[in-house]
């Protein structure tokens, strides 16, 4: 079955950097779009940022410049390097895939169980 596992999540004082990684197994990880969303407390889920089977990429206006997202094929990775980390970016973030259709931020297939990242001020 199609497994998409998080980590690299944590505790980050405000202007520092994380890097998120999500392995997947269970589905041939090359042809499918990954995304990353988020979940503050008492929030709707968000897009974050996404990049396709062929490597291009869009993200959300708020992260536009600071966070970026890239895949190993190979390790059938997908990471989201976050630099100049503001507490408002404290969420929990999740990975997902879409294998056809959608557009970046809706059409997910499998979601991740999420990390939890806190930005304190």
């Amino acid at each position: 079955q199609v497994q998409l596992v998080e980590s690299g999540g944590g505790l980050v004082q405000a202007g520092g950097s994380l890097r998120l990684s999500c392995a997947a197994s269970g589905l041939i990880f090359s042809r499918y779009r990954m995304g990353w969303f988020r979940q503050a407390p008492g929030k709707e889920r968000e897009f974050v940022a996404a990049i396709t089977s062929g490597g291009s990429t869009n993200y959300a206006d708020s992260v536009k410049g600071r966070f970026t997202i890239s895949r190993d094929n190979a390790m059938s990775t997908v990471y989201l390097q976050m630099d100049s980390l503001k507490p408002e970016d404290t969420a929990v973030y999740y990975c997902a895939a879409a294998r056809n259709g959608g557009s970046w931020s809706v059409g997910y297939d499998y979601w991740g169980q999420g990390t939890q990242v806190t930005v304190s001020s």
